[in-house]
């Protein structure tokens, strides 16, 4: 155990010094995640590129996170915690450097999943340097103040990065991470050493196993939208026998998971050490907390994927505008992350999740029915704040039944199970969002286009239909500029574009209140009992 946790402390003020720093470890990554999305209009703008890009960015940092989050777990318990903290935190320091000066988009890809490898280091120490400095109710309050500081840095990054995107550009968004990773690395040297732990192996095979498994689901969904969820589209690089590769990807991935709870099971009956200690997930609580978890995450990052998409490359506005519009979801997260600890002692774990979900529902299908591609108006922003309220309890009650749950020596493990489950969900909801819409917006734009008097078969093969996705109706107009169309016709296209989009986005909202709904299922396996 850590110096901090066995030396009494003699004031309120010391005794939350270490998780001041620890905060600011959380805060670092989700300063970065945060400003991501708030960058798509900067980013397309600068590099040409189309929007789905940058969605491809925050899956590839979401799949690294996911990929090497249980590896780095175990580096910590060989090497120290701490030690791998400061590392981890220097090497985000250096992808914030590589996005600020980037000079083209595989850089700026590039920096993402440096930026993913070393968030999958910080993540478990996070766990770890918490559970070495407070116990009982104390490390309840502990975690709960991590997933608000989560959400606090989420607001402070969108707010950030929409007013100085707007005004300076979108790299200072970044650019600010900078420092604040420099301040995290230096007061790190005010937290204890968590001592090594004793004859830990690095299980190689099970890394292998999982970084493989996790990257064929990540990317096999990422995909999807351009090689088809079944059979493989014309875009496919290959095709097994006609199915898309995707899918491929994805079956592959899961029966690589598969492989890896059995290789763990397997050095376990060997008494080695595995990459992960199933313990975390033996019991039915524990699994329903991580499936839950992967279910809220998965749809909290399509929204806050889908709405920066419409607002920045939809309906042309600028990232501060992006920013306002997803302040009252933040907030809300925040609020629900600090009030959720205060249910503990009334509400049962499953009934707080239960209420979530159906938060989450209800916020879902008022979006999907009210949305007009205004984003000011009082019922969309009561939609996002109750989303908010519900995602933020989520995430606090969950990340807690899973900490709580499980002995001490197994922290590190919950923290990398965190890290894993959250991230690799995270990156499948960014990637189905982008699908599901794209897909939608194609059948929209297909359907309007069939026996249309205006726009006639020879004026759709010039623009290129054939691959409908997400354009301005300024790019639009520019591309129909080099083609033989009238000013009529490019008025339809304009009509077409603009209503197929609100269309898609009204339907997929509607899709994903489906998913939040059916989420609710695993909860009943949840404790039934307030938390202690």
């Amino acid at each position: 155990m850590s110096h901090a946790s066995s030396t009494p402390v003699k004031s309120s003020r010391q005794t939350w010094l270490p998780m001041v720093i620890i905060a600011m470890g959380q805060a670092q990554m989700s300063l970065n995640t945060g400003a991501l999305p708030i960058s798509i209009g900067g980013i397309v703008a600068e590099f040409n590129t189309a929007p789905t890009t940058v969605g491809t960015m925050i899956v590839a940092h979401s799949i690294a996170v996911s990929g090497f989050t249980m590896l780095a777990a175990k580096l910590g318990q060989k090497f120290g915690s701490l030690n791998v903290y400061r590392a981890a935190t220097a090497l985000l320091l250096v992808s914030m450097v590589m996005m600020t000066f980037s000079s083209s988009v595989t850089m700026l890809l590039a920096a993402q999943i440096i930026a993913g490898l070393a968030s999958a280091g910080i993540i478990p120490t996070l766990v770890v340097l918490i559970a070495s400095n407070y116990k009982g109710r104390q490390l309840a309050t502990a975690i709960g103040v991590l997933g608000a500081v989560q959400a606090m840095a989420a607001v402070i990054a969108f707010f950030l990065a929409g007013v100085v995107g707007s005004h300076f550009g979108w790299r200072y968004a970044f650019g600010l991470v900078i420092p604040f990773s420099a301040v995290a690395l230096l007061m790190s040297r005010r937290l204890a050493q968590v001592p090594k732990a004793d004859g830990v192996k690095i299980d190689g095979v099970g890394a292998l196993l999982a970084v493989t498994a996790v990257i064929l689901i990540g990317a096999g969904v990422n995909y999807f939208n351009d090689w088809g969820v079944m059979l493989a589209s014309a875009w496919a690089p290959f095709s097994v026998l006609g199915v898309s590769p995707a899918l491929v990807m994805v079956i592959a991935g899961v029966v690589g998971l598969q492989l890896f709870v059995a290789w763990t099971q397997r050095r376990l009956l060997r008494a080695q050490t595995p990459l992960l200690a199933l313990e975390v997930i033996n019991a039915a609580p524990e699994r329903a907390a991580v499936v839950s978890l992967m279910m809220i995450t998965a749809l909290g990052s399509a929204l806050t994927f889908l709405v920066p998409l419409y607002i920045q490359i939809v309906q042309g506005r600028t990232s501060f505008d992006t920013a306002v519009a997803m302040i009252p979801h933040q907030l809300s997260v925040l609020a629900a992350a600090v009030i959720v600890l205060r249910l503990y002692d009334s509400l049962t774990p499953r009934q707080i999740t239960r209420y979530a979900f159906v938060l989450i529902f209800v916020a879902l299908v008022l979006l999907g029915l009210v949305m007009k591609n205004e984003w000011h108006d009082l019922l969309v922003i009561l939609g996002l704040v109750l989303f908010g309220l519900g995602q933020g309890a989520l995430v606090t009650q969950l990340f807690n039944v899973l900490v709580t749950s499980a002995p001490l020596k197994f922290v590190g493990d919950v923290g990398s199970l965190r890290g894993t489950a959250r991230n690799l969900a995270a990156g499948i909801g960014t990637a189905v969002a982008g699908a599901l819409v794209v897909a939608l917006l194609t059948v929209n734009v297909e359907r309007s286009l069939v026996d249309n008097p205006t726009i006639p078969s020879d004026l759709i093969k010039q623009v290129d239909l054939d691959r409908a996705t997400f354009v301005s109706n300024d790019r639009l107009k520019d591309v129909m500029a080099g083609t033989t169309a009238t000013q009529m016709q490019v008025d339809e296209a304009v009509r077409i574009n603009t209503d197929a989009r609100l269309r898609a986005l009204k339907l997929s909202f509607l899709l994903l209140a489906g998913v939040a709904l059916m989420a609710i299922v695993p909860t009943g396996r949840l404790p039934d009992r307030p938390a202690s």
